[in-house]
């Protein structure tokens, strides 16, 4: 990362440059923004609000990590230049270790962020050609049995659910090792807690679940039977199997939806003739695919 100090108390700006080429950061230091020829990009800035021209500094490093290097508090020292485009501040003296441990809190937000909007734009995408009926989310009460043999139309589902409510989402698929207890581990006041697949969990895992999502953020996902639930339920009326659907499966995707789906139906010896490999092989794909053994 290329840090670049703009500082004219010249011991201080050696030093910091010192600890922070120790850290890993390549640093170079000038006396004022005067200085800087607009040729070099660099991660994170280090101003000084007592150099000449800094508010001009702050304008052009915006995309940049702005730390701002300050005697005091005020509204020219730290308002403003936060207003225009700043991260944050940190008033002299200070240790060193503040100052690395509050350029790390931006990187990593930055890195974060960037991976958030990445994740976003990628859903969105793949969401936007799934058709559902529209309904009043706000007005949804949780939990909620989410009945839907696509999975796909399910996530539709629950991602338009977060976005008009405006909460925070955590998911987990139960046909993984320990779901149920990683699930009662999550928060879920002021977050939405999106259990998939709760046909694949033994009756007593089921019942655990069940008692366990009474009067929580919850929507649950199956695409099995309903009627002996007793909680709110939603029938998607997605008739159409994944198996069936128009979307091409590659060969891990068949074999793990078959495992999923038909484990709790066939024994192990049938389940692994009908996909063509041995049970050994049958073990070693529920360990790839995190499935856990329903007895």
């Amino acid at each position: 990362m290329k840090v670049l100090i703009i500082e004219n108390e010249i011991y201080l700006a050696q030093s910091i440059s010192i600890k922070l080429s120790d850290a890993g950061y390549s640093c170079e230091i000038i006396n004022s923004f005067d200085e800087y020829n607009g040729e070099k990009y660099y991660d994170i800035i280090l101003l000084s609000t007592n150099t000449n021209n800094f508010l001009k500094a702050v304008g052009q490093f915006k995309h940049s990590i702005i730390i701002l290097l300050i005697s005091y508090i005020s509204t020219d020292t730290v308002s403003n230049p936060l207003k225009l485009g700043a991260s944050d501040y940190i008033q002299k003296p200070f240790m060193i270790e503040e100052l690395i441990r509050k350029i790390k809190h931006y990187q990593d937000f930055r890195k974060l962020s960037i991976l958030n909007k990445a994740y976003q734009s990628y859903i969105k995408s793949r969401l936007e050609t799934i058709k559902i009926p529209e309904y009043n989310y706000k007005k949804l009460k949780l939990p909620l049995i989410l009945k839907s043999n696509k999975q796909s139309s399910a996530d539709a589902f629950v991602f338009n659910y977060a976005n008009e409510c405006d909460i925070t989402l955590s998911f987990i698929d139960l046909t993984s090792t320990n779901s149920v207890e990683k699930a009662m581990k999550l928060p879920t006041e002021n977050n939405l807690l999106f259990l998939s697949n709760f046909q694949a969990l033994k009756v007593t895992e089921k019942e655990k679940l069940l008692d366990f999502i009474q009067n929580k953020n919850v929507i649950l996902h199956t695409n099995s039977n309903t009627d002996d639930l007793k909680i709110n339920c939603i029938n998607l009326n997605d008739n159409e199997k994944n198996i069936n659907s128009n979307e091409i499966l590659t060969i891990d995707e068949y074999v793990k939806y078959v495992i999923i789906n038909y484990q709790n139906i066939f024994p192990d010896t049938d389940l692994s003739k009908k996909l063509g490999i041995s049970r050994k092989s049958l073990w070693e794909k529920r360990k790839k695919y995190e499935i856990s053994k329903k007895k």
